[in-house]
């Protein structure tokens, strides 16, 4: 952690913040445009690099009236640096994992349906077409139940997904949070959550569901994540 207050840190990286408030700004629309949310729930967070602060969209403000001097910036135990209103009542969550996890730089969380209805019945979503063990590499989990409105969300997510190589967790009863080394990556990994537990869903009202076999998945995922794309 950072020697310099809060203050000092946004004084000095004060470009940096309000790029990244913009660019959180516009990956929130991305939330209603693939029905990941509803009304004004869900949230994207970012790190700024090299500080120890993060940037989030304000609690209860609408998605269509969200502007970029909305996004509220926050120092990693949650606490408001700048920004008009409160902070989402997830930051605590988000800040948790930015101090635990110095690989994270994009947190997400969604109320999507279909990943839902699996938090709702605490059961992990298996591995079973090739796009998941692309994404995630393996079956996405479940994480424990939390209240809302402390760091205990973020601890689940932390302790869940310390052991998998999957950046989206079901959080028991609650809705799902994605991670990424930037927030467009935590945002693709909600939308993609969404997307294969509505195909698995589909697919088991035919019947059993098959998990893929384990090495096919580790060859998926690698070829995935290491030569795909440019």
């Amino acid at each position: 952690m950072s020697t310099r207050t809060p203050e000092e840190q946004l004084a000095e990286h004060r470009t940096e913040v309000e790029g990244l408030r913009e660019q959180v700004c516009d990956l929130h629309a991305e939330l209603p445009r693939w029905n990941l949310v509803t009304w004004t729930s869900g949230n994207v967070s970012a790190r700024v690099p090299g500080t120890d602060l993060m940037v989030i969209k304000p609690s209860g403000v609408s998605y269509d009236d969200l502007r970029p001097e909305d996004i509220v910036v926050c120092d990693l135990h949650g606490r408001r640096v700048r920004g008009r209103h409160n902070p989402s009542s997830d930051t605590e969550a988000h800040a948790y994992v930015y101090r635990e996890r110095a690989d994270v730089g994009g947190v997400v969380h969604t109320h999507s349906p279909y990943a839902t209805a699996w938090a709702a019945r605490g059961e992990a979503i298996p591995c079973a077409v090739t796009a998941m063990a692309d994404e995630f590499g393996g079956d996405v989990p479940v994480g424990p139940f939390a209240l809302i409105g402390g760091d205990d969300i973020g601890r689940g997510v932390v302790a869940t997904l310390r052991d998998h190589r999957s950046p989206a967790v079901l959080m028991r009863g609650h809705g799902v949070f994605t991670i990424g080394g930037d927030a467009r990556a935590a945002v693709k990994a909600a939308v993609m959550c969404e997307d294969v537990a509505r195909t698995v869903h589909f697919a088991r009202q035919g019947g059993p569901v098959q998990r893929l076999p384990q090495e096919h998945i580790d060859a998926l995922h690698d070829r995935y994540q290491n030569v795909y794309g440019q």
